[in-house]
């Protein structure tokens, strides 16, 4: 190992506990400091901690981690009954930006592949910022934090819909046989997810008995999230999505208080400021421009308001108070590495180019960093 990775992980450390702190002294969320400490310390500003692989991995691990724990902390009976309202939630959710990505584009002068696959990328929502936000204000379990992981796991499904249509959209139009398996795929996921999850809860219910708060519990829950992201992988569906599900199987059970005790020491004292500082790592200004900036301001405006006003009101239809539907909207405006991943998929097939990928890499950065602040207000409202 490189005397210079131990370096760059001690300032990436420090930093995020550091900046984070001092965004609690403005009464603002840690993961606020965390971010601006990936901003600072990356490409973008001081240069001290430049992306690499291992980087990249400690990362994706810090993000399986937090959705796992985001799981564990569910409240599964609330989860069951809004359920409907996530799926009306997510379906709203995905529509507006697609529509208003998709006008913005064309209306731009983008042809017509080019500005759907916009709308495209905007559906996107990156859950993980929100899921830190929510767990350090005590509001993962509320009313709006159930439908918001709700409709954010329906709408990472939706996307991969969407994006494997789009990518099979050739010279004879969209092939159905594409599309067709990677909706068996994943249906063939959560019926292995459900069928799985209720031998593991049986398994875990025993387990707690027989051994208690010992150690091998807690390395065993924490196995079967990475598991079971990894079979998420392995059917096209997110690994995110099977660590959420996989932590969603076992927070029921009498071990989850003592799985998720032990996953939030790990989580927080290394893998989780990894994470938030490469989202941060990953801002570059290169590319960008007078027309990129406008661009990317009015993408950014379509991208904040399609998925309030849409998840929102999604919420109001399923019968949520106006302060809640709020914080649904406000909850899943992050997109984040999500949006990153989809934009250079369609980087690498021609369905945009670098100059717009330099406006979407601005739509990101702004509203990775806005919907911490955002939800503390909207969540501050009824304080």
């Amino acid at each position: 190992m490189e005397s210079r990775f131990l370096l760059e992980l001690s300032l990436i450390l420090i930093a995020t506990k550091v900046l984070g702190l001092f965004s609690r002294k403005f009464h603002l969320p840690q993961v606020v400091g965390a971010l601006f400490a990936g901003i600072i310390m990356g490409p973008a500003i001081l240069k001290l901690v430049e992306p690499n692989n291992a980087i990249a991995v400690l990362a994706q691990i810090g993000v399986i981690l937090l959705m796992f724990s985001a799981g564990l902390e569910t409240d599964f009976e609330q989860l069951r009954h809004s359920l409907k309202s996530s799926l009306v939630i997510a379906l709203i959710g995905v529509a507006a930006p697609l529509a208003g990505g998709f006008v913005l584009a064309f209306c731009m002068g983008q042809d017509m592949m080019k500005s759907i696959f916009i709308g495209v990328v905007l559906t996107a929502t990156s859950v993980s910022i929100t899921v830190e936000t929510l767990q350090e204000m005590g509001k993962l379990k509320t009313k709006a934090g159930t439908a918001i992981l709700g409709a954010a796991v329906i709408d990472d499904i939706l996307g991969i819909i969407i994006l494997s249509v789009i990518m099979s959209v050739g010279d004879d139009g969209v092939s159905f046989s594409t599309v067709g398996l990677t909706l068996i795929k994943i249906c063939g996921f959560f019926v292995f997810a459900l069928i799985c999850g209720f031998g593991v809860y049986r398994l875990f219910q025993y387990l707690s008995v027989k051994w208690g708060r010992k150690r091998r519990l807690s390395i065993f829950g924490l196995a079967f999230g990475f598991l079971l992201a990894y079979l998420a992988e392995q059917f096209g569906v997110a690994d995110i999505t099977g660590a959420y599900i996989a932590g969603l199987i076992l927070c029921n059970t009498k071990a989850e208080e003592y799985v998720e005790e032990k996953n939030t020491v790990l989580s927080y004292m290394f893998f989780s400021p990894i994470f938030f500082v490469s989202v941060g790592l990953a801002t570059s200004f290169d590319g960008i421009n007078d027309s990129t900036v406008i661009f990317a301001v009015l993408l950014l405006l379509v991208a904040i308001m399609s998925k309030l006003a849409g998840c929102g009101l999604g919420a109001l239809l399923c019968k949520f108070t106006g302060s809640e539907s709020l914080q649904v909207g406000v909850g899943m405006i992050s997109r984040g590495e999500v949006a990153i991943i989809v934009a250079a998929k369609g980087i690498s097939v021609g369905l945009m180019d670098l100059s717009l990928f330099s406006s979407i890499i601005i739509v990101i950065i702004v509203t990775t960093l806005i919907t911490p602040i955002l939800l503390k207000i909207a969540f501050g409202r009824n304080n």
